[in-house]
């Protein structure tokens, strides 16, 4: 068995602020035990704007929010998902939503960028949200080899569109990361359920961390990080506020569900 864990977040406009209550987190979930360690989206940054992201985007090849990912993934010996930074895009005031992974000695083993983008309004409180006018949108499923098993990357809507999961584990995805940032109404109404349902549906771990507090600003996230196995229990929450779960990814269950009640197996519509 391999332990993972989630970092729950409220992150804000202050990047110094936010990189080190992230590296606080990072230390204790591995000197709890996990080696693998998801961030939540947005991790280093909350803007006031939806365009200071564009302000701090790096490019590719490197830059301050990346070089601190693989410091601390190499430093605390753990396997890192970088929950998402901005990246540069093809158009000038747009970014790519990124989310990195990082190995054990800090290397950078893979890079997805966000597919859905978050254009909706919340008609119980009046927000508008159009993150296609500030996110540039990716379009390549992601599922890597990891010592804790084959990993899917997802973030935050995504979690909404099935058919990116059964794209996934049609990669053989075994368990999946999804760094998130759920409004507070929208995630009272259907996160827990989605995230449930994800798991139940492919038959895998997940591993969702969430920002989960009120930031500058007036925004407010719903939080509820958890860890959930392949029959939909969940392993382990929190509610609230910054901290992290962790929970154990036991491949003998996940072969032994799989094995028993194949039901990935018996889709009909492709």
């Amino acid at each position: 068995m391999s332990q993972v864990a989630a970092i729950q977040m409220a992150s804000g406009p202050n990047i110094s602020a936010n990189l080190l209550e992230a590296s606080r987190l990072i230390n204790r979930a591995a000197a709890a035990g996990a080696g693998l360690v998801v961030l939540p989206e947005n991790f280093a940054l909350m803007g006031l704007s939806e365009f200071d992201k564009v302000k701090i985007r790096e490019p590719d090849s490197g830059g301050p929010l990346q070089d601190f990912l693989a410091h601390q993934a190499a430093r605390n010996g753990v396997w890192l998902v970088g929950g998402t930074l901005p990246l540069v895009a093809d158009h000038d005031q747009k970014v790519r939503a990124a989310c990195l992974v990082f190995d054990a000695a800090g290397t950078r083993v893979a890079r997805y960028d966000k597919v859905h983008m978050f254009d909706v309004r919340v008609t119980e409180n009046g927000e508008n949200y159009t993150e296609s006018e500030t996110i540039e949108a990716g379009n390549t499923p992601m599922v890597i080899d990891t010592p804790f098993g084959k990993l899917g990357l997802a973030v935050c809507y995504d979690l909404r569109f099935p058919e990116l999961f059964r794209q996934l584990l049609i990669q053989g995805m075994e368990l999946f990361a999804i760094p998130s940032a759920f409004t507070a109404i929208t995630g009272r109404a259907h996160w827990e359920i989605l995230v449930r349902a994800r798991a139940i549906e492919n038959l895998c771990y997940v591993i969702a961390a969430a920002q989960g507090g009120y930031h500058v600003g007036g925004r407010e996230t719903h939080g509820d990080s958890m860890i959930v196995d392949p029959w939909g229990v969940v392993l382990d929450r929190l509610p609230r506020g910054s901290g992290f779960i962790s929970a154990e990814i036991d491949h003998n269950r996940l072969e032994s569900i799989r094995r028993n009640f194949p039901a990935t197996q018996h889709r009909r519509l492709r």
